[in-house]
């Protein structure tokens, strides 16, 4: 084939090809772009592979991407190879090669020689942690024949569930993931609300449904965190609001060129199918044959069938821009698998002015906010942000709010990087800097002080074995001169000491009335630097917010902020007992006041 004029890449598709070349030039991190459905991804990767020097590979999990990745690299007038067995097609000869992470991973010995210098993952959130996981084999293959393989990863939904982000440092100079994600760095993001303000996406339009909707609230998800399939039955197959529900989705769809239902269960869904006009409507399940499974799509495609159902098949890989209504009918487990859900409406077509989200589920996610990497710890919290104290970075964690005030959140280390010692500056890109060294919460190395995660087992400091909480408590029952409180209650007052001055007096209560207090003094400001040090910092629900009381009266007025202990350890000093040690977050195996019967 002739070489033609490359197709025009849009501005960000530009962008986001100039940061993946400047941060393999710099080095080898596997690196992620994130970029919406419907944004072009394939011809992303195609002028990647038409500039890399050595052979590329590109991979994806389902061969509808593997086609629409081929197809734009074939538009540039360029030749290359399919190694897809469902695409019966297992070629190696040319340069780039598009294959199915499947049919590559029983063919290793295909892929034995070492002139493949790039590697592209489509759909990279399906990357485990797994070094024996399909991908990480196929990578660690690679690698072995060249170990400078540069790897990267395209996706619309950077997190995987249960883990998080699934790369750890971003552009924009903070920590998403853990430092044990397999990509390193996220080069280039393109904002879904920014794609619909200039036009690249049709705008999601999220109606509230007016009829009654299904309660999916007292589902909790399993342990692999997904939703077990008898639960979801339990709510969605029969329930009475099901003829009501498609009554109005017919309702919307009147003027409305293609409609996805997502049902909870092959049950439900065909309960729903049976709801819809019988010649306008098909069903695809997981055990849908190949053959009617592609006359289906091709069907609603060619706007032959207007209503399409599916139980979680169709929600990667699948590309139908006339779609303009999407209806949820089931819960999402993650923001990740709601934006892809959405994702199916938002490309564009000839006269399509908006997509429609009728969500039946009260699913709680936000279609344009950024996930928080850990899992939410409560139904009731929110995404709230909080400023470093040490660098300034606005870290986003899960927390509450009291009007506009962070009165609690969960997070543990401050997210932002900083420069390394010695670095120069911006130019020293990502691999110069470091993830700041503030911590919210931590645990104390009794051995040389320093602040650890409180998941930690051995001090980052000096590599002690951190004393487990069980072990202090332990220790503190069998001495004589110890009293340790199983913490039922904290009660502050602002009062006066022996000479008449003004005092915090805080009292630990435990379920049999035994207590122990501490005082403090807030009147200089050593006194109340000293009060945020051994207080503040360990009682605040929202650790490193700026609060800076003066007065008892205020800490007293303000004690929603504060969270009590689990345990109290005090020691006898002389005639007066005084509080050594306090134990937050505990997970051992004592009971707390809380869990009494």
């Amino acid at each position: 084939m002739t070489e033609t004029a490359p197709p025009s890449l849009r501005p960000y598709q530009r962008q986001a090809v100039s940061r993946v070349v400047e941060h393999f030039r710099a080095g080898d991190d596997p690196a992620v772009v994130v970029l919406p459905t419907g944004s072009g991804k394939s011809l992303v990767i195609a002028e990647l592979a038409r500039l890399a020097r050595g052979r590329v590979l590109v991979l994806a999990h389902v061969r509808e991407l593997v086609e629409q990745n081929h197809a734009k690299y074939q538009a540039y007038g360029l030749e290359a190879d399919i190694f897809s067995a469902g695409l019966g097609r297992k070629e190696t000869a040319r340069q780039v090669v598009f294959g199915s992470v499947q049919s590559v991973v029983r063919n290793l010995d295909s892929f034995d020689d070492d002139a493949f210098t790039l590697l592209v993952i489509d759909e990279c959130h399906r990357v485990s942690l797994d070094e024996d996981s399909s991908y990480r084999r196929v990578i660690a293959h690679l690698r072995e024949r060249n170990p400078r393989l540069k790897v990267l990863g395209l996706t619309a939904t950077p997190y995987r569930l249960g883990q998080g982000f699934l790369y750890h440092r971003h552009y924009h100079g903070m920590v998403r993931g853990g430092d044990d994600c397999f990509f390193r760095d996220c080069v280039f993001e393109q904002p879904l609300r920014l794609m619909v303000k200039q036009g690249y996406l049709a705008e999601p339009r999220l109606v509230d449904a007016a009829v009654e909707r299904y309660d999916f609230s007292a589902l909790e998800p399993g342990s692999g965190g997904l939703f077990q399939e008898a639960e979801l039955n339990r709510v969605a197959a029969g329930n009475r609001a099901t003829p009501a529900i498609l009554e109005e989705v017919i309702g919307h769809a009147a003027e409305r060129a293609g409609v996805m239902l997502f049902a909870a269960t092959v049950a439900h869904a065909e309960e729903v199918l049976g709801y819809l006009p019988a010649d306008e409507a098909a069903l695809i399940t997981g055990a849908t044959p190949a053959a009617e499974r592609e006359a289906i799509i091709a069907a609603f495609k060619a706007r032959a069938l207007k209503y399409l159902v599916n139980v979680a098949v169709l929600t990667t890989g699948f590309d139908a821009p006339h779609v303009d209504l999407i209806a949820i009918l089931r819960p999402t487990e993650s923001v990740g698998l709601y934006q892809q859900i959405v994702g199916r409406g938002l490309r564009l077509a000839p006269g399509k002015r908006d997509c429609l989200i009728l969500d039946y589920a009260g699913n709680p996610w936000d279609l344009y906010a950024p996930e928080v990497g850990s899992p939410k710890p409560a139904g009731d919290t929110e995404p709230v942000q909080v400023e470093c104290p040490q660098c300034g970075h606005a870290n986003l964690f899960w927390g509450r709010l009291d009007g506009e005030i962070v009165i609690e959140h969960f997070g543990r280390r401050c997210q932002g990087l900083v420069e390394e010692e010695g670095g120069d500056g911006a130019a020293s890109g990502a691999g110069k800097r470091r993830q700041c060294s503030f911590r919210f919460r931590f645990k104390v190395c009794d051995q040389c002080g320093a602040e650890n995660d409180t998941a930690a087992r051995r001090c980052h400091g000096c590599e002690a074995l951190l004393v487990d909480a069980d072990d202090k408590l332990r220790e503190a029952l069998k001495l004589r001169d110890a009293r340790v409180l199983r913490v039922s209650g904290m009660q502050l007052e602002a009062t006066v000491n022996g000479r008449g001055l003004p005092r915090l007096k805080v009292v630990y209560h435990d379920e049999d009335g035994a207590t122990l207090a501490e005082w403090f003094a807030l009147e200089t400001p050593a006194q109340r630097g000293a009060f945020a040090a051994a207080f503040l910092r360990e009682h605040l629900r929202a650790p490193g917010t700026r609060w800076s009381p003066t007065t008892p009266e205020e800490v007293v007025a303000e004690q929603h902020r504060l969270r009590a202990p689990d345990f109290v350890i005090g020691r006898k000093a002389g005639r007066h007992w005084q509080v050594r040690r306090k134990l937050f977050d505990y997970t051992g195996r004592y009971r707390l006041a809380a869990e009494a019967g």
